[in-house]
């Protein structure tokens, strides 16, 4: 067979480039991590061939013993990790060499600070696999045939440094892949076999397919000895054995094989499940949030394997979407060797086990926020808004979730979200049967809502809610440990036995009192109002606007009129506090002009501290003048 003369130069796509910049310029200040990039990376190469022949054995081309080979020259300045998986074509090597087809990736970039510990951090989250090879390499060669095309459809790649690289068809009658490394001048210590072999030991050991080297020659051997194999690794895959036999440093150097992260897990949990169904499970929590979290589209969920053998990445049946942090494996041996993305969607089975591993992945969180908060609360900086899309999509669960949750609230008053429900509970006062909370587009917003003001009076805790999931969140977990949260927000306000009798009397008698005030200001605002009414929920300023108890509350509507939605048109409800001054001016004014100029600038003011947008702020600045130079004569 003679080889089609194809040789081509390409260059990166941008975002390669970049990214193969930072790794020549020696990034990372561990860089034996390369080796381990490259064997996971064989090793996934293996179990997608170990899964195509299932269906299709002649991929194994008659040598189904497959294996990840290390090699080195030390006269040559090279180390070669050649591997028979499932190999590359030319379009595939293009694909998977040249571009970063990797969602999140500006985003990664616009983060790069030129801090190299905190860049380094940051590529960890992002993950690159292949590109690693560049922080010990300035010259890297790749050769590679697919499983199942003749020996001339190889194909070699090429490339020194940030240059261009160049693609050639080549030929070779072994399937797979050979990366050869031209090691750098400053990186000669990798080309040894006691530094391969103990950085294999140290973060490739639980490969589930051979590591072979080559034994170092001994001082006696005799020229016609043949050199003999050595297996380096223990071969086994991990989640088969006994947690007891598992290290610590062991279950970290597997989560970084299956995720491709550079930083430690926080937590694991590993559990064998016998009975009806027999599967094993190995989850893992994230220290970070990847660049594509909030893309409730892009690839996500746990390895599946089937008695061992490799079935597909981000199985996504497993785990629930607010769950999608959690990285892992889940082995079965209840399922066929052929499943499908489609036959998983129907089989009973998988409900069990997701339900099993649903529960499973909240009580690891449970766990970590009970025994080490400080953890916790670093992991819910990262992934708590995800978490809180939990109550809305997993309604059995709800209350596990809302354990797990946590909030902002008046008790602090510091915009950190660092207090849970049950703290909440464990400072209600007597006779409160409540949990309040304000929503609104910021922090600063939330906090000095004049919603709050009765409750500061009264020493009410609420808690402030301003991500943009709250109130979708509200909308669904509605109550906890028997008590409802309430929006104070939203409807008239009734804080039951926490006001006295003696004060409700007398709100019933200023009411009526004036009740001909609230029919004017009512006339005055008719295009613009539901209702007026007097409220008890403010004691500094004079007026505010509330949300109808059964309308969507003002933050969501801003959210999605935001995005594009076009939603029915809602009045709110304009509240007076019968003891400010401004109110009783109002009430006091006889001319009707300026009685109407006095209501609009109330009501615009209301709505400016809830952080909303004026329809007309020009006619807002004019009336406001108005008034002012009437009040300087």
């Amino acid at each position: 067979m003679t080889v089609e003369a194809h040789k081509e130069t390409r260059g990166f796509q941008t975002e390669a480039k970049q990214l193969l910049h930072l790794m020549i310029h020696s990034l990372y200040s561990n860089r034996e991590i390369f080796l381990r990039e490259l064997v996971s990376n064989a090793s996934d190469a293996a179990d997608k061939l170990r899964f195509k022949a299932v269906s299709d054995d002649s991929l194994y081309e008659g040598d189904s013993d497959l294996k990840i080979r290390i090699g080195f020259d030390k006269d040559a300045k090279t180390i070669t990790v050649t591997d028979n998986g499932i190999g590359m074509n030319r379009e595939e090597v293009i694909e998977n060499l040249g571009t970063i087809a990797k969602s999140g990736t500006a985003a990664f970039l616009e983060q790069l600070s030129g801090d190299q510990k905190k860049d380094s951090q940051l590529i960890g989250q992002f993950g690159v696999g292949f590109y690693s090879a560049f922080i010990v390499a300035d010259k890297v060669v790749v050769t590679t045939r697919k499983a199942g095309t003749p020996a001339n459809e190889a194909v070699r790649w090429e490339c020194s440094g940030e240059a261009d690289f160049t693609i050639e068809n080549t030929e070779q009658a072994e399937r797979g892949t050979s990366i050869e490394l031209h090691l750098k001048d400053d990186a000669l210590e990798f080309a040894d076999h006691w530094r391969l072999r103990s950085i294999i030991k140290k973060y490739s050991d639980h490969i589930s397919l051979p590591i072979v080297m080559q034994k170092p020659a001994s001082t006696d051997d005799s020229d016609e000895k043949t050199p003999e194999d050595e297996t380096i690794n223990t071969a086994t895959a991990l989640w088969t054995r006994s947690r007891s036999e598992i290290t610590d440093e062991e279950y970290k150097e597997f989560y970084k094989h299956i995720s491709h992260d550079f930083e430690d897990p926080v937590s694991w949990s590993h559990n064998r499940v016998e009975g009806k169904l027999d599967y094993t499970s190995l989850l893992y929590l994230p220290a970070r949030a990847p660049f594509d979290l909030y893309n409730r589209d892009a690839a996500r969920g746990l390895k599946l394997y089937v008695q061992r053998t490799f079935i597909m990445d981000d199985a996504e049946q497993f785990l629930p979407l607010y769950l999608r942090f959690i990285k892992g494996v889940v082995d079965s041996n209840d399922l066929s060797l052929n499943v499908s993305r489609e036959i998983l969607q129907k089989d009973p089975n998988i409900d069990n086990m997701r339900t099993a591993l649903t529960k499973r992945a909240l009580d690891m969180l449970n766990k970590l926020a009970k025994n080490e908060p400080e953890q916790y609360a670093s992991f819910w900086k990262e992934f708590g808004q995800v978490l809180k899309e939990g109550p809305a999509e997993d309604h059995a669960n709800k209350d596990k979730i809302a354990k797990l949750l946590r909030f902002s609230t008046t008790h602090t008053d510091k915009p950190e979200q660092d207090q849970s429900l049950d703290d909440y509970i464990s400072r209600m006062q007597d006779g409160q049967d409540k949990i309040y909370y304000i929503a609104a587009e910021n922090f600063n917003t939330a906090k000095n809502s004049p919603h709050l003001e009765v409750f500061r009076k009264k020493g009410i805790e609420v808690l402030l809610l301003c991500d943009r999931v709250d109130e979708w969140l509200m909308s669904h977990l509605m109550d906890y440990d028997g008590k409802q949260l309430q929006d104070v927000g939203k409807g008239e306000l009734d804080l039951g036995k926490l006001d006295s009798e003696d004060e409700k009397k007398e709100q019933e008698k200023v009411a009526e009192e004036l009740k001909p005030l609230l029919e004017r200001v009512k006339a005055a605002l008719s295009d613009k109002v539901e209702d007026v009414r007097l409220t008890h929920r403010l004691t500094e300023s004079p007026a505010c606007v509330v949300v109808p108890e059964h309308e969507m509350g003002a933050q969501m509507r801003r959210i999605l009129e935001a995005a594009g939605q076009k939603l029915p048109e809602s009045k709110a409800i304009f509240e007076l506090n019968p003891e400010h001054p401004l109110v009783q001016k109002l009430n006091g004014e006889t001319s009707d002009e300026r009685f109407n100029d006095l209501a609009s600038v109330l009501f615009d003011q209301a709505n400016l501290a809830e952080g909303a947008h004026l329809e007309d702020p020009a006619a807002y600045v004019q009336r406001l003048n108005k008034l002012l130079l009437e009040l300087s004569h």
